[in-house]
């Protein structure tokens, strides 16, 4: 079974949890220490991924997107900003689309763009005017629903939204369309003896125990692929820390030092690829 490797390439001061505990300094970005160290890891083990790359992140070093793309790892879109959909609204949305769209057609060419992840997995039931627009600017898939609603997590979760890939519907996502234009990816969740598992990526590969993540996994794997994603400031033992309310603290930086070691036991476990790849091996993108 082929699985889908993403990285969601934004620097450590965008997640929601610090953004607003910046306080006036401007930030200084960590990006060019840790992305080339993650290249080498995948080089390493002859793995190909999906970057859903933040544009703000790009205009800064545009000369890591374009090892990326040289590399041979596909180019997804995270936005400009990362600001939530629902912060965004339709206009200004399209805004960040098509400033995407120009900043990597100044920085790698002609690419074609396939995928989108939203800032969060903010896309919902509120948000779905998202996915016409993301039909408008040719995308073929988005990968932005977690596909359960998180009691102790309210940015984001979508309760009875499909495990596996699916076509997802535009009047409401939490169902299939055999004729709908867009392919939905959701994050991995597996069913463990009536408790619902999150095992993605980012904070739950830094908090569950190697072993039980990697089982989890497998048991998703009986039934189709899942993806597993992290952010290079997760990878970086330097991560600069800001002051944070205590399970913010711990939702951000519990775990840094063992994310290298967890990825590289993902590697060697899983067959892993970037995503278009893995949807185009169901059929699902011709």
């Amino acid at each position: 079974m082929m699985n889908a490797l993403t990285i969601d390439l934004e620097d450590w001061y965008y997640p929601e949890l610090v953004r607003e505990h910046l306080g006036s300094r401007p930030p200084e970005g960590r990006l060019p220490e840790i992305v080339p160290m993650i290249l080498n890891i995948f080089k390493r083990y002859h793995v190909k991924a999906t970057f859903f790359i933040l544009g703000e992140c790009a205009s800064q070093f545009p000369t890591l997107v374009q090892q990326i793309f040289k590399d041979g790892h596909e180019i997804g879109c995270h936005g400009m900003s990362h600001r939530m959909l629902g912060d965004l609204g339709e206009e200004r949305f399209r805004k960040e689309l098509e400033d995407f769209r120009t900043l990597m057609k100044e920085i790698v060419g002609n690419v074609q763009i396939k995928g989108f992840r939203a800032p969060t997995f903010s896309l919902s039931q509120n948000t779905k005017w998202a996915l016409p627009i993301l039909r408008d600017f040719g995308y073929l898939y988005d990968s932005s629903i977690f596909p359960k609603k998180l009691f102790w997590n309210p940015l984001y979760g979508l309760d009875d939204a499909p495990r596996y890939p699916y076509r997802i519907s535009f009047t409401d996502l939490r169902r299939e369309d055999p004729e709908g234009p867009l392919w939905e990816f959701p994050a991995a969740i597996a069913r463990v003896g009536g408790i619902d598992l999150p095992v993605s990526g980012g904070f739950y590969l830094r908090t569950l125990p190697a072993p039980v993540f990697r089982w989890a996994l497998k048991r998703i794997n009986e039934g189709g692929p899942f993806f597993v994603y992290l952010h290079p400031w997760e990878c970086d033992v330097n991560t600069p820390r800001v002051p944070l309310p205590f399970l913010s603290k711990k939702a951000t930086y519990y775990g840094l030092r063992k994310v290298l070691p967890k990825l590289e036991g993902l590697l060697s476990a899983f067959s892993f690829s970037r995503m278009d790849d893995v949807l185009s091996n169901m059929g699902a993108l011709r």
